[in-house]
């Protein structure tokens, strides 16, 4: 992190988990309404573990970005062995990484032994690593005071709705709602990442009367005044706003389509599944009434 791309690429992640949740938990809950049940992750029809698969590369990537390959010496440390004060955040963010990490493996160990506690013990590992997301931005040993801090201020909002949802699933696991709600979280994570991406390091897109200052090897945004810092503020505010009513017009649009197209769906096999069966009903009474005829014709 701490660059666009370092935004950018985790963002994406983010989101198409996020979608992907949300496509799954509603072609559930369309087709299933009475028995539904969420899932802490979904299986692909080829490749069971694909969603899993992707979140342990994507965090291996991330992580060797931030502690092997951004770091001039390709390594962290001073020539003493301690860790200098301008990486604290790359070991921050490496272990950000490493809690999902540790969660996509032992969401597959957990799968493939199948324990009673197999589906509280997955959210359980969800929440911790969300949790730990949410306290390392909040205890993040960069200056986010600025205008950086207030986009991260209103990440760890989103973040903290991923943290409650997901505590929640363990013990209302039939719930739809709070299902749906944590997957917009998680979509909506990818989307504030990417905003953050590029308009906290493309030049064009900083806000008027700010500029962008390299500090402790990374760029920062910084306002010449206190007033230029208060309006960038309040842009960031609106621009929140903004991408938070377009998620949920856009979540809302495709939920209703969803439960309109698996409907219809779920309608047409209702029929033909009524139709099969009343071909075997007359099946068997033209069955029956053939071997009445015959039974009277030798009488």
């Amino acid at each position: 992190m701490g660059t666009l791309v370092g935004h950018v690429a985790p963002g994406f992640g983010f989101f198409v988990i996020g979608l992907w949740h949300l496509l799954n938990h509603i072609k559930d809950h369309a087709l299933k309404p009475n028995s539904y049940t969420s899932l802490p992750w979904y299986p692909t029809s080829k490749i069971r573990y694909l969603e899993l698969f992707l979140i342990m590369a994507g965090c291996s990537t991330s992580i060797a970005m931030e502690l092997f390959i951004s770091p001039d010496k390709h390594q962290p440390f001073d020539p003493d062995g301690t860790i200098p004060s301008y990486h604290l955040h790359n070991f921050e963010h490496s272990n950000m990484s490493m809690s999902f990490f540790v969660y996509a493996a032992f969401a597959i160990i957990l799968d493939r032994i199948g324990p009673k506690a197999k589906y509280g013990l997955t959210q359980l590992l969800g929440a911790m690593a969300f949790s730990q997301q949410l306290l390392l931005f909040h205890l993040h040993s960069t200056d986010h005071m600025g205008i950086e801090g207030q986009y991260h201020w209103l990440l760890k909002l989103v973040i903290l709705v991923s943290v409650v949802t997901t505590l929640m699933g363990i013990g209302y696991p039939k719930s739809f709602l709070i299902s749906f709600v944590r997957a917009l979280s998680i979509l909506f994570q990818g989307v504030w990442l990417i905003v953050m991406g590029f308009m906290l390091w493309t030049p064009e897109f900083i806000p008027k009367d700010c500029y962008l200052n390299l500090e402790e090897g990374h760029l920062v945004v910084r306002c010449h005044s206190t007033e230029a810092t208060q309006r960038a503020k309040s842009l960031v505010n609106i621009q929140f706003s903004w991408y938070l009513l377009g998620a949920t017009i856009f979540v809302m649009s495709l939920y209703l389509w969803l439960i309109q197209f698996y409907g219809k769906k779920l309608e047409y096999q209702s029929l033909t599944k009524f139709e099969d069966q009343e071909e075997e009903t007359n099946d068997v009474e033209g069955s029956g009434e053939k071997q009445t005829h015959q039974h009277l014709l030798a009488s």
